[in-house]
């Protein structure tokens, strides 16, 4: 199937909404993005059309989502691009364009950010083994030095 696919760069511009559904989390917030110009004749950007876009995020991303964003943040949202409209009596009476969310992270572009990995539960009886250390991948210090050694004198 063809999809389009479209990464959008704005702010969130309402409250997160997360609910807790049969098939898993789901959140949903409005996102502002506006396009910026530069005015050459007063020589300043300018605020140009803003588009608003309904985001709908499921699952992980969803219970991420609600515990990392909130109003004013600036976001790069990347999914699924979905244009619904509704006609009545003939006249059109609306058109939404919805994001199914694949990726959303704060624009560090414009400030900071802490990332957090979530905690997954571990599920030790099943693998039938513990959790392994992480191994050590750096050359400890002074070993460098004595490789180094060793190859300069062969």
């Amino acid at each position: 199937m063809n999809e389009t696919m479209i990464c959008a760069v704005g702010n969130v511009a309402t409250q997160p909404v997360y609910r807790e559904l049969a098939t898993g989390a789901s959140v949903r917030f409005r996102l502002a993005a506006t396009a910026r110009y530069l005015d050459r004749e007063k020589n300043e950007w300018t605020d140009g059309h803003t588009n608003f876009f309904t985001v709908w995020a499921n699952r992980q991303l969803a219970t991420n989502v609600a515990g990392s964003i909130n109003v004013g943040d600036p976001v790069v949202v990347q999914g699924r691009l979905k244009v619904r409209s509704e006609v009545r009596e003939g006249q059109p009476a609306w058109t939404s364009a919805d994001i199914d969310a694949v990726a959303i992270g704060h624009d560090l572009a414009r400030g900071t950010s802490a990332f957090r990995r979530t905690q997954r539960p571990e599920n030790t009886a099943a693998t039938g083994s513990s959790a392994q250390p992480e191994p050590v991948w750096e050359t400890p210090p002074g070993e460098a030095a004595d490789r180094q050694e060793a190859v300069a004198v062969t």
